[in-house]
């Protein structure tokens, strides 16, 4: 059975960083989505089997997605922190090479983690 665990999440003030991660029981094309309360589960980043990273524009130059294949984890190092950056972020992982922007297209994800950007 495929295990995500996340860690990282937090409180920060407006302008800060956090970095998030995200350990997998082996390889995948690896994404992170994010849901604000009262909207709806939103892409964030996605990393493929190789290491080559995708933004949403949201947070194009602010985030920085890598992956540690010999942890088979991967990180999301987010700075530049804004009040709408706010939400439950989930890895999640797909047996695919190249990265997914679309939810369906996941096939595990973890249990969520908190972010919370406010002074």
């Amino acid at each position: 059975q495929v295990q995500l665990v996340e860690s990282g999440g937090g409180l920060v003030q407006p302008g800060g960083s956090l970095r998030l991660s995200c350990a997998a029981s082996r390889r995948y094309s690896m994404g992170w989505f994010r849901q604000a309360p009262g909207k709806e589960r939103e892409f964030v980043a996605g990393i493929d089997w190789s290491g080559g990273p995708y933004y949403a524009d949201s947070v194009q130059g602010r985030f920085t997605f890598s992956r540690d294949n010999a942890k088979n984890t991967v990180y999301l190092q987010m700075n530049s922190l804004k009040p709408d950056d706010t939400a439950v972020y989930y890895c999640a992982a797909r047996n695919n090479y190249a990265v997914g922007t679309r939810e369906d297209s996941y096939d595990y994800w973890g249990q969520g983690t908190q972010v919370t950007v406010s002074s």
